[in-house]
């Protein structure tokens, strides 16, 4: 073809760049430090961005404070399509922690549903429900409620609302 139309293939170059700085993958991880078995995000799943970067930083321990270090490390807390994001980001995008949060944070953040103290008084426990499996999934719809500002016995009281009838008159 390239013969007859003066043609030539397009090189592909499918060789594997890093989104960071070469010198980046030139650090040595510090004396006795063991890379830690981090937790893998997807993007796919009910885990939040921000959930997944403070779960990151907590198993970086110490080198935490190091953002060329928790930059090179990211990627191993990445599989399926975010790792593809990863590793599809441009040659050298990616220079400071704050760059790879906010890029990170951009392409997968779903806002988890805020929820209020309403929907925490709302709750009912269902009629085929256990009283375990009502009290866990009030404790769900509370750690959506992220500004509610409330004593262990302010809630233990509107869980106690949220319960059956009959359930309830045997502890009232």
């Amino acid at each position: 073809m390239r013969d007859q139309f003066g043609l030539k293939p397009k090189l592909q170059n499918l060789m594997y760049r890093n989104p960071y700085p070469a010198a980046y993958d030139q650090l040595s991880l510090p004396h006795k430090y063991k890379l830690p078995d981090f937790t893998m995000f997807s993007g796919q799943g009910e885990v939040s961005t921000v959930e997944h970067i403070n779960r990151f930083i907590i198993q970086c321990g110490e080198e935490a404070q190091n953002d060329a270090l928790k930059v090179r490390l990211f990627s191993m807390s990445l599989s399926g399509s975010a790792f593809t994001w990863f590793t599809t980001l441009p040659s050298n995008s990616i220079i400071f922690w704050a760059d790879l949060e906010k890029q990170f944070h951009q392409f997968f953040y779903s806002s988890i549903e805020k929820m209020k103290l309403t929907d925490l008084t709302n709750l009912r426990q269902r009629n085929d429900e256990s009283v375990t499996t009502f009290i866990q999934r009030f404790r769900v719809v509370k750690n959506r409620c992220f500004s509610l500002v409330m004593s262990d016995q302010q809630l233990a009281e509107v869980a106690f609302q949220g319960l059956l009838p009959h359930i309830k008159e045997k502890y009232a």
